[in-house]
């Protein structure tokens, strides 16, 4: 049987129906109950507290097990907070992501979303969740002022939150949370300028009424002008509504969010024809001026919970965006000196998903064993409607270092669809039911998971000008894990995991490199891949670590002489080390490294096997130190180094991207003014202003270049009124 919709819905309305009560919390003074508190909260809606420095918090979403303390959690991971956020004045979830030592930013494949490398694997915009929900989010760019939590997760993730609808989140995951109104009243306008004019406002307010059970968080967002890229401009709008709940028995939050974001003459990626070119100059622009990105998204999200009885909690949790994207692009391909070609390419895309997750949790135990028992299930619709049309693959010529401007090409070579009513193009419907037991043994130092997830995937091409029907996969598969926990002590904490990865079949695309693809529609059967993880979290109270070493591996599929196919994995195995906290009060520190030795194997008649994959660097490494400067109350000052070395930049690994290291710097100032708290900011980013190609790849197959941002400065002032 697979679930609908509404048979997910259904499992929270019949809860107390069908599942018996144990007693947890009857008797205080029963050892066994305390240990099952001990595993971890478990919310679907609460949140984790913040760690000392309040950069980052205890913990965070854990899948179908809702909020777990980062000690109890058998999985490596990071939550960076709203002050975090605030204080580096980040303008999207991409900035908030360059503190990650395991993360990696790069651009989408054609166009302008923002795309995130973990573990080797991307991870793209529209695949992370919102408040624990897929497919809410706006898919190209993600205002940071929507958000109170980023929670990164590292690593295979399809049995804690079933399968990404877009078809990547391989080595990790991350969700996304609303900002909620605080226990103190909030009223806060900012103002701020950067480089290239670009100015800044945003207003934020946000109450508790009813004993503060009930809150309401606003947020207002304008960006408009130019960009510290010459010529580049771009407007922002952003309009948010939260209101939640939390109540002894009842807790419940409900977002919705509108975002209106163009960017005009947006710096294009560069596709490398052999060697790679040197990098341009930072600030320079070689996009030509007709080109433009825009995208509006209309999305909202609920999620509530309901302690049944003491043992007992149901969850329901929907969602829905429409969202309309226009662009007209025209990304170069580049030779070693500099001189490219580019067609223009036009295309629309109108997306419209439906979302939900429910579940129950009963909490008992069995002699000396305490029990976490989870019954959760979800469902995902979503249809897609896209038409496209380029310009003579001839193309026109540039030149990076010294562009200029030609007139706009006819788009009418090579034409799918209407652009002014695009038709129907793809439609995705995902559904799954997953059980998981989380157990805890001898007085809480063991926890032990096990669980898996059956899945239901079921994808869908249409034909661009007709609407037929030209591709349809519908498959089943089950994702196991198993996982254990072992304390020896409160400040340690080891663990290790086995996980699976499951991803819907890749949709071929309609060209690459410039050359039509023959099965261009056709989708491939999902992927599945394998995950071992083992590592170590220390808890000093005030400072913390983890280090983890895992094996992760996906099949690829890539285009071969003009046909998207299968062929070959990609295998990735790693270190990872982070650190976090105020180790001394007034110094917090936020970073780590990670290595990673990637390589292709099982290739199709062996090509590039043994070879490093595009784009996965062997080492990165962050870190960021804030520093409370005690002769000037109120001054902080912070520095930020980001390194990421060499990157293969073909499959046959015989060009290689040069590493490259990235030096922010930040100073804020925060006083009191007749009991009205002001906080001046600013923030130098690439204060060397290195010129550098900071990512190559990001799609299986593509190796297109991504310029570095250059020296950028950020100012603002914010005042609570």
């Amino acid at each position: 049987m697979r679930p609908s919709l509404t048979w997910v819905s259904a499992i929270a309305l019949t809860a107390g129906l069908c599942t018996p009560a144990f007693g947890q919390e009857a008797n205080s003074g029963d050892e066994a109950a305390e240990e099952i508190v001990v595993v971890g909260h478990g919310s679907q809606v609460g949140l984790t507290d913040p760690y000392a420095g309040g950069q980052v918090a205890r913990g965070g979403r854990v899948g179908l097990f809702g909020n777990l303390d980062m000690m109890d959690a058998p999985f490596a991971g990071t939550a960076y907070t709203e002050d975090l956020i605030h204080d580096q004045q980040a303008r999207s979830v991409g900035d908030i992501l360059q503190n990650d030592p395991v993360v990696r930013v790069a651009k989408g494949f054609g166009n302008f979303q923002e795309l995130y490398v973990i573990r080797g694997f991307p991870v793209f915009s529209d695949d992370m969740t919102y408040n624990g929900v897929y497919g809410i989010l706006p898919r190209q760019y993600v205002a940071a002022e929507l958000l109170e939590r980023v929670e990164v997760f590292r690593g295979a993730n399809s049995f804690l939150n079933g399968a990404a609808p877009g078809g990547s989140g391989v080595g990790g995951a991350f969700n996304l949370v609303p900002k909620r109104a605080p226990d103190d009243p909030l009223s806060r306008l900012t103002l701020g300028i950067e480089s290239g004019g670009q100015l800044y406002g945003a207003l934020d307010i946000g109450r508790r009424f009813a004993d503060d059970d009930f809150g309401v968080r606003f947020n207002l967002v304008r960006r408009d002008g130019e960009t510290a890229i010459e010529d580049q401009s771009r407007e922002l709008s952003v309009l948010s509504l939260g209101a939640d709940y939390r109540g002894d028995r009842l807790r419940f939050a409900a977002d919705a969010g509108y975002q209106d974001h163009t960017i005009d003459a947006p710096r294009p990626q560069v596709t490398p024809l052999g060697a790679i070119p040197d990098a341009p100059e930072a600030d320079g622009n070689f996009a030509q001026p007709w080109t433009f990105t825009d995208e509006r998204q209309l999305f909202g999200a609920a999620r509530g919970e309901w302690d049944i009885n003491d043992q007992l909690t149901a969850w329901l949790a929907a969602g829905a965006r429409h969202g309309e994207e226009a662009n007209v692009l025209a990304n170069p391909s580049a030779a070693a000196n500099g001189v490219t070609s580019a067609y223009r390419f036009d295309n629309t895309r109108e997306d419209d998903v439906v979302s939900a997750d429910a579940g129950l949790r009963a909490e008992f135990d069995t002699g000396p064993v305490g029990h976490r028992l989870i019954l959760s299930g979800s469902a995902i619709k979503s249809e897609s409607r896209n038409a496209y049309a380029f310009s003579s693959f001839a193309g026109f010529t540039g030149d990076l270092y010294d562009p200029f401007a030609v007139a706009p090409p006819a788009a009418n070579f090579f034409v799918g669809g209407d652009l002014s009513n695009p038709l129907k193009t793809e439609q995705v419907d995902n559904s799954s039911l997953a059980i998981a037991d989380m157990l805890s043994m001898f007085n809480h130092q063991l926890i032990v998971t096990i669980g898996a997830r059956q899945q239901w995937i079921e994808t869908q091409s249409f034909d661009y000008n007709s609407g037929a029907l030209v591709s349809r996969y519908e498959g089943d598969a089950v994702t196991p894990s198993f996982a254990i926990v072992y304390q020896p002590s409160n400040q340690l904490s080891l663990y290790a995991n086995y996980a699976e990865s499951l991803q819907p079949g890749a949709t071929a695309p309609a060209t690459s490199g410039g050359s039509p693809v023959l099965n261009a529609g056709e989708v491939l059967a999902p992927f599945t891949g394998e995950q071992y993880e083992a590592g170590v979290k220390y808890d000093a109270g005030t400072f913390g670590a983890t280090f983890s070493a895992f094996s992760l591996a996906r099949p690829n599929a890539i285009v071969v002489s003009q046909v998207f196919q299968a062929s070959g994995e990609q295998q990735v195995e790693g270190l990872e080390f982070t650190v976090f906290g105020e180790p001394q009060e007034g110094v917090r520190l936020l970073g780590g490294l990670t290595w990673l030795n990637a390589e292709l194997s099982s290739t199709q008649g062996g090509i590039n096997e043994g070879n490093r994959p595009i784009g996965i660097p062997e080492l990165q490494a962050n870190m960021n130190v804030e520093w409370d400067v005690p002769f000037a109350p109120g001054l902080t000052l912070d520095a930020r180094v980001q390194y990421t070395g060499d990157q293969q930049v073909n499959e046959g690994n015989t060009v290689e991207l040069d590493a490259w290291t990235r030096l922010d710097l930040g100073a804020r100032y925060t006083v009191d003014l007749d009991g009205r708290p002001i906080a001046l900011r600013a923030r130098v980013e690439n204060v060397t202003d290195e010129n550098y190609w900071a990512s190559t790849g990001g799609y299986p197959g593509a190796n297109y270049l991504v310029l570095g941002a250059p020296r950028t400065i950020v100012v603002s002032a914010s005042i609570d009124f």
